[in-house]
């Protein structure tokens, strides 16, 4: 049985958008067709088999989600295969795990959209798309001194998209295997 994960947008963050993953994992189980459902870190990773339609599993999510919590959050899926992929490609071996970052995209980001980031990132900084994830290298100075904050990256991608660190990557590899 091939295996996936379904990645929320900004749940658990700064104390808001709250979802409980316990809870999640029930309201998965009953209001949505997926199988084989676990949860991985607070921070929104729903591993499961691999639905048959990837699309109307994260909108059925995405509105359990809604009706359930209060949150409206984007769902984006990949593979076991397109998460080996993308770490694969990834440009920056060298980087350190915890601030080199997969964006993994909801779809294609706007034409144009890596030359306005490349405008803002700071000098140590790094970023490349591979399809549709957006790899960015924040450098020692990690996510909390850069510039491409979450309002930036949304406008210049013009799509949604949700960022994991590559450790954190690593082990969602892992756990669809």
């Amino acid at each position: 049985m091939s295996r996936s994960v379904l990645l929320l947008r900004a749940v658990n963050v700064s104390g808001r958008n709250s979802v409980p993953m316990a809870r999640l994992r029930e309201v998965l189980a009953t209001e949505t067709d997926l199988a084989d459902v676990s949860t991985y870190i607070a921070s929104g990773n729903i591993v499961c088999a691999t639905p048959k339609n990837p699309d109307a599993a994260c909108s059925a999510v995405r509105v359990a989600i809604h009706e359930e919590f209060g949150v409206d959050t984007p769902v984006i899926h990949r593979t076991h295969a397109q998460l080996v992929a993308s770490e694969s490609a990834q440009p920056f071996p060298e980087g350190d795990v915890k601030f080199v970052h997969a964006m993994f995209l909801e779809g294609s980001p706007s034409a144009g959209a890596v030359e306005a980031l490349e405008e803002r990132r700071l000098p140590e900084e790094r970023i490349a798309l591979i399809g549709n994830d957006l790899w960015i290298d924040y450098g020692s100075g990690g996510v909390h001194s850069t510039k491409l904050t979450k309002a930036v990256l949304d406008r210049a991608l013009g799509v949604a998209g949700t960022a994991r660190n590559l450790r954190t990557t690593r082990t969602l590899i892992e756990l669809t295997a």
